[in-house]
This record gives C-alpha cells, structure tokens and sequence, in this order.
C-alpha cells in the first residue's frame, strides 16, 4: 500500500543545477525540495540531483542523502578517497549539520532533546515510526527560534541518522512539520505548500586538506 498515492513527481527545472561550491574533490549544491536526491524504481522517477550532476560532473558520487521534499545543502564526493573520507566522518559523527523546520502549534520548551527509536513502518513504507522494543536509537537536539499562534520555527540538530527523523520526531512531540504529505494531518498539510524542511548548515572536515569547512544556505520559507 503506498503511503502517498496521489502523489506527482514533477521536480522543479529553474534552477536546474545550484552548485554553491566546487573544487577537485566535493561538489556542494543547494538540493531544491520536490526533487530526488538518487533515482527511484519508476522511469518517471530518473530525473534526480545525481543524475543532473553527474551530466557535468561524471565522477560525482552521493554520500548523504535528503528526503525528496527537503531543501538545502547536499555534499557528493568527486572521487573514491573524498567519499571514503566524508562517509567515515558522517559514521563517526564527526560532521556538522543543522536543518531549520516550520512546526505546527506552539512548541512549549525552548530547547530540547528527542530520543525515540525509529523503525520502517512496513505496510505503510516508505514511512518510519517509533517503537521502543526493535528501533533504532534516533536523537534529535531542538531549539525554538521563533514562533506564532499557529506554529514554531525550530532548529533541528539530528545526532544520528535515521530515515525521516527529523519528520517523525517532531509528528511525536505532536508538532508535525507544515506540509508533510507523509506525516502532517489535514490541518498542517494546508498551512504549505511544500514541506517546510531545509537543510541550512553543514561542515565537513575537507577530504583532502584537512581543513574544517562550513556550507550554509539562507533558509526559503522564514
């Protein structure tokens, strides 16, 4: 049973390609929401962010991935050493990374951790839900930032990596984020048109130089 049955894929054309950084090693771009990061099983699904790079950067390879709908930074190695280097320091939680979120309702601590095991929610895949006896550990560190009557701009620090964390984390806090066809209910689905998820930060030490580098991207829906 699909999760989302009436979903279209259609993925945005302009810009086709936002490259934010580019050197012999790591290509950084700012991944639009609404499209793939890698290809899906369907032939409508072929058109992603890899498959737009790759055209002009052959070698180009994903090392991290966002949800479909998320925008943001996205990094991708451009030879086997740098993406064996990233992928270590993303296994070992040696990178930086924080997302900036429009939550429903008004969250009532100002900051906050979220430690609520996830697991693939088979009949219902590709979501994710919690469960305490056969989930793995997911954490997620929150800071509010603003907010009003009707929602709350938060700060997401994920420390692990989990599929839809950040989504599910805060569907359980009981804030889910505005526009989430998977996960919002009615009333949050309609406050967006898209799904108020960015990718704003994320600092990698460089594969080849060592050296600690910063990727930030304005957030488009504050």
């Amino acid at each position: 049973m699909a999760a989302n049955p009436d979903f279209v894929y259609a993925p945005p054309m302009s810009p086709y390609l936002d490259i934010i950084y580019l050197d012999n090693d790591i290509v950084v771009l700012n991944k639009p929401s609404g499209l793939l990061t890698v290809t899906g099983r369907l032939p409508e699904h072929q058109d992603c962010l890899q498959t737009r790079v790759n055209r002009v950067l052959p070698t180009a390879t994903i090392v991290h991935r966002l949800d479909m709908a998320t925008s943001g930074v996205l990094i991708m190695a451009l030879n086997k050493p740098s993406h064996v280097a990233i992928s270590r320091q993303l296994q070992l939680r040696q990178t930086e990374k924080y997302y900036i979120a429009r939550v429903f309702g008004q969250v009532a601590e100002p900051q906050g951790e979220i430690n609520f095991p996830l697991i693939s929610d088979w009949p219902n895949r590709p979501k994710q839900m919690v469960c305490f006896d056969t989930g793995k550990q997911a954490i997620t560190n929150y800071k509010v930032l603003s907010g009003d009557q009707q929602s709350t701009l938060v700060e997401l620090k994920p420390i692990t990596g989990r599929s839809h964390q950040l989504r599910v984390h805060m569907l359980e806090l009981g804030h889910p984020i505005l526009g989430d066809r998977l996960y919002a209910h009615q009333q949050a689905l309609k406050m967006s048109s898209r799904l108020t998820l960015h990718a704003k930060f994320h600092s990698i030490f460089h594969p080849t130089t060592g050296e600690k580098i910063d990727f930030e991207v304005a957030c488009p829906f504050t």
